[in-house]
């Protein structure tokens, strides 16, 4: 079946196939979010308020692929976004993982990287508008302080718990 455009936005667009009607991005090739663990044993988090769910939310910190440059790299983009968000630049990332973001809704497609090498270069907080709080949570400490944030009402993204499982296959070898 043709793709037909319903409406387009500045950055979405919302189409149809068939009988199915979804969003994409149109500014955008992919996401990355990125799991970092600083030298201090912190896993880097980001907390700030977002308009579609009306809540605060926690999330790995990520962005945008190809939003500033067409033929972004995966890696390249995390470790950008990872700056940009947190203050932290990273010696090196790698793919963990891929998968829809909600493939009911939307054509996202979500890449999970592991940041390796950390050094912070700056207090991140986002771009202009963005209000990102950086959370630095040692990992012994991550399931209840999420926990404990859960029940204070902020939202946490399900993305952070595959994060924690990654680490923790890496910590096995």
């Amino acid at each position: 079946m043709p793709l037909t455009i319903l409406h387009s936005g500045r950055f979405l667009e919302l189409v149809a196939e068939g009988r199915w009607e979804f969003a994409r991005r149109r500014n955008a090739t992919a996401v990355v979010g990125i799991v970092a663990v600083t030298p201090a044993g912190g896993l880097l988090l980001v907390e700030q308020q977002r308009i579609p769910v009306g809540a605060v939310v926690i999330e790995l910190p990520a962005g945008l692929v190809g939003d500033e440059q067409a033929d972004e790299d995966l890696t390249r983009a995390a470790a950008r976004e990872l700056e940009e968000e947190t203050g932290w630049r990273p010696a090196s990332c790698s793919v963990l993982a891929r998968g829809p973001s909600s493939a009911g809704l939307t054509s996202e497609i979500t890449t999970l990287i592991r940041a390796h090498g950390l050094v912070c270069v700056g207090a991140g907080g986002g771009v202009a508008g963005e209000n990102i709080t950086v959370r630095e949570i040692p990992l012994p400490e991550v399931a209840a302080w999420l926990a404990a944030r859960a029940a204070a009402g902020v939202l946490i993204d399900h993305k952070i718990h595959a994060g924690l499982w990654w680490l923790a296959q890496e910590a096995r070898r």
